[in-house]
């Protein structure tokens, strides 16, 4: 409003801007100091502190230097020229301490010089300007408004980052500095009063800019860039613009006015001093920069030549434009057998099409702003082999130096091998060299994926191994397992797998059928329990062999179990023997668990008890002796058989304390029937191990003197099939309890392989015939050995017989006592007195 009246006559116009510029001058230098005081307090920034105060110095100058016309001193000039050089130097000094400007002082000495010269080279043209030499007043605010544009025009457009409060506190330092010399030159021009009151506008608006600038004191603090010397140099062009300016202005004026003033020859002394030196300088950072480039090439040289990758460059047609000189001492490749090939002629084929879709992906931006992108294949070398490597694709195309794909290959074939031999490693046995349970796991899972699904898998258990470990070492036992994978290897097909689950157990895959593969189990286990031959004598082991069928189980975890619930009842009924799983398996296994947790309480629980088989004349009928047969009357399965119940006590090692009941309750039994009979006789059965031991004999004399039995009536009944395993110890046992008196007899003469030279041998009083050799074997063989019985004095007893043919048989072939249901059943000890009592009446 003021200058609008000044402007319009209403006021006078030295008086309009006065008072305008003063207003604004103090709201704007307020706002500053604000700035400044903020700031300060805040421990923000103390440059930027200073700087925004010295900005307020400026404008508070500057607001002064314009009411100089209204105080009309003698010079007003004069006075104009120095306010404007103190606000000048105020604006240098405040701008190039605000953020971004610069950090140090030499660099914003060397900032002000470059201004310097830019304001020298403006001001010399200006100066060249007709009419403007006749006014030397004028002159001096002319140079000094030009010099401080110039200057805080270079530093603000050097600045980086380049802040927008700076950048508004800059602009009103330029609109201040600019209107303040026309003032000076239309006063000193002696101008209208409107003129001088318009010039108010500029600067009333440059004081509000740097005010805008110095209220925006609650912005974050910038993040600085790094900043490279290129940079800096590429600023030197758009400078030599102003000082091209002066010296087209020269040219111009000598062509049309043909003579310079000594002024002018002086001012244009002065330009070409400022612009020389100027040139010196950045001459001085030229050879700087190239100094540093040529520092920086080598660092990058020793670096690339002694990395560890391979680097390549590749456009965007993914040719081969560059490649370290790694590339011969890593990968023995020449530079002309890369450079201008395409890139996937390097890649081996079966990789080509993975890697041109990753690098697809990289040349579409779709990977932009993210890590570089990794690439695996495998990589020609210059002796034409296949490396297996990783690449990491850089998209480099948006740095103009630059401008293609940055590939840095490394070479990771030990890596890969190191894994590959891991992962080996992992599904391999490594004492046998077999697959071990997680591989045969992974081909079982395979195989049951085929089409059909055929194929079985065969669980082998070995018998003996840990006696062999304690007895020859651990090193013949591991002996023995190698020989063990090399007979297996031996007997399979090349498609079948062989693997080892566990110390003492091994399995084989085979896509064989059922009937092949029971065939090759059998073979298994004959192989197997040949003798192995090795330092310090030969070995022998037994095993037990289980099958399922791939397609009978719902996964590859319930194959392998059904086979081995195979395998488990393979060895529940006898070493070398081969099953097949079913579902009557699973209910004998957990019939059997069963059993053996109620079998070592069971005589305490009073479940035990005997029946009596009469024994008696196949020519009178009558009774001569009972055989004590063992039964468990278990509370909810029933009544359980021997042929149940002494395997179970075999692997318990409670054999010998059911002998023993076996035997008391026997004694306790035949005491208690009445009938003077001393020749009637009681027979029970022994098993090799209770036999064996060196208390048995104490143990019998014993008994019998308990009850008060005479020696000849126990009879102790050994199997035939138990003397092989030692015929010398079975013939001193036998010959221990003929010293007290007690009988023996041979339990089922004719199952075993028992020759009947043995016989001779060993000490036996009875010889009970099988049933299968009196019921089904031919009559000459019977006749043989029942004669042969009789000439060694044993009394024969034929055992089986179930109809009253077999007994016709047996009579015929000279035996003296039957055995059998066709004769009695056997029964308990109080229907066998019964029996007895009707019997020897009759």
């Amino acid at each position: 409003m003021l200058l609008a009246a000044g402007v319009a006559g209403l006021l006078p116009a030295a008086l309009a801007l006065a008072c305008a510029v003063g207003c604004a001058g103090v709201c704007a230098s307020a706002f500053l100091f604000g700035t400044a005081i903020d700031l300060h307090r805040a421990e923000r920034a103390f440059v930027s502190c200073r700087g925004a105060g010295i900005v307020g110095v400026g404008t508070v100058v500057a607001a002064a230097t314009a009411a100089v016309p209204w105080w009309n001193p003698p010079d007003v000039t004069g006075w104009l020229t120095a306010g404007l050089t103190v606000a000048a130097g105020c604006y240098v000094a405040g701008i190039s301490l605000l953020p971004g400007a610069a950090r140090s002082w030499p660099v914003r000495l060397r900032r002000a010089f470059d201004g310097a010269g830019l304001g020298v080279s403006l001001g010399f043209a200006a100066y060249l300007v007709p009419g403007v030499s006749t006014r030397p007043a004028a002159v001096p605010a002319m140079l000094i408004a030009t010099g401080g544009v110039s200057i805080v025009t270079v530093i603000v457009l050097r600045a980086r980052p380049r802040p927008r409060p700076a950048i508004w506190c800059a602009a009103g330092s330029v609109l201040i500095l600019l209107s303040l010399g026309v003032l000076t030159a239309l006063i000193d021009a002696g101008a209208d009063d409107w003129l001088l009151a318009l010039t108010g506008v500029p600067i009333v608006a440059g004081m509000t800019a740097a005010a805008v600038g110095g209220s925006r004191r609650d912005l974050p603090p910038p993040v600085l860039e790094p900043r490279n010397p290129d940079q800096y140099l590429a600023s030197y062009p758009l400078l030599a613009v102003p000082a091209a300016v002066g010296v087209l202005a020269a040219v111009w004026h000598l062509a049309t006015v043909r003579s310079f003033d000594n002024k002018a020859i002086i001012f244009g002394l002065v330009m070409v001093s400022v612009l020389v030196v100027r040139e010196l300088l950045v001459v001085r950072d030229i050879r700087r920069y190239a100094g540093r480039l040529r520092v920086a090439e080598a660092h990058f040289r020793s670096l690339v030549a002694g990395a560890t990758d391979l680097t390549l460059v590749l456009d965007e047609q993914l040719t081969v434009r560059w490649q370290s000189p790694a590339a011969a001492r890593l990968f023995g490749l020449r530079d002309d057998e890369v450079i201008g090939r395409e890139f996937r002629e390097l890649i081996h084929p079966e990789d080509v099409a993975d890697a041109q879709a990753v690098i697809g992906s990289v040349l579409a931006g779709e990977h932009e702003g993210g890590p570089p992108v990794l690439v695996s294949a495998r990589m020609r070398d210059g002796a034409r082999l296949w490396r297996d490597t990783e690449s990491t694709i850089s998209d480099q195309r948006g740095v103009p130096e630059v401008a293609a794909l940055v590939v840095h290959v490394r070479d990771v074939g030990e890596r890969v091998h190191l894994e590959r031999t891991l992962h080996r490693l992992s599904y391999l046995d490594q004492l046998t060299g077999l697959a071990n349970r997680r591989a045969l796991m992974r081909d079982l899972l395979a195989y049951r994926r085929r089409p059909g699904r055929r194929g079985n898998v065969i669980v082998i258990d070995l018998h003996g191994l840990a006696e062999i470990n304690n007895a020859r070492s651990r090193e013949v036992g591991d002996a023995v397992l190698i020989e063990v994978s090399r007979r297996i290897k031996s007997l399979i097909g090349e498609q079948d797998v062989p693997a080892r689950l566990a110390g003492d157990e091994f399995a084989v895959l085979t896509t064989e059928s059922a009937v092949a593969a029971y065939a090759l189990a059998t073979r298994i286990v004959t192989v197997l329990g040949e003798p192995y031959q090795l330092p310090g004598g030969p070995v022998e082991l037994q095993c037990s062999v289980g099958l399922a069928e791939l397609a009978g189980g719902a996964d590859s975890d319930e194959v392998l179990r059904h086979a081995d619930l195979a395998r488990q009842r393979a060895r529940q009924l006898g070493l070398g023997r081969v099953e097949w799983y079913d579902t009557d398996v699973e209910i004998q296994l957990h019939r059997r668990m069963e059993l053996e947790k109620q079998l070592l309480g069971a005589a305490g629980r009073g479940e035990l008890d005997l029946v009596f088989q009469p024994v008696t004349g196949l020519r009178d009928g009558r009774p001569v002796g009972v055989e004590a047969l063992l039964r468990w009357r278990h509370p909810e399965l029933g009544t359980i058989l021997p042929e149940e119940i002494l395997p179970i006590a075999s692997a318990l090692g409670i054999t010998a304390e059911l002998d023993e009941w076996v035997l008391d309750e026997a004694c306790r039994s035949l005491t208690a029937w009445d009938g003077g009979d001393t020749d009637f006789w009681l027979s029970v059965n022994v098993g090799p191990r209770e036999l064996l031991t060196a208390r048995f004999p104490d143990r019998v004399a014993g008994t019998l003197k308990r009850y008060g039995l005479t020696p000849e009536r126990l009879v102790v009944e050994v199997a035939e099939t138990w003397i092989a395993e030692d015929v010398p110890a079975i013939v001193a046992a036998l010959t221990g309890l003929r010293k007290l008196g007690v009988r023996a007899a041979l339990d089922d003469f004719g199952s075993g392989q028992t020759s009947l030279s043995h016989l001779r041998r060993l000490p036996v009083d009875m010889l009970k015939l099988s049933q299968s050799l009196v019921a089904g074997g031919p009559d000459s063989v019977l006749d043989v050995v029942v004669s042969l019985g009789r000439r060694l004095g044993l009394e024969i007893v034929a055992k089986g017989l179930e109809s009253a043919e077999g007994i016709e048989r047996a009579a015929a072939a000279g035996c003296r006592y039957g055995q059998g249901f066709a004769l009695a059943h056997p029964a308990p000890a109080e229907r066998i007195e019964a029996y007895l009592e009707t019997h020897r009446t009759s």
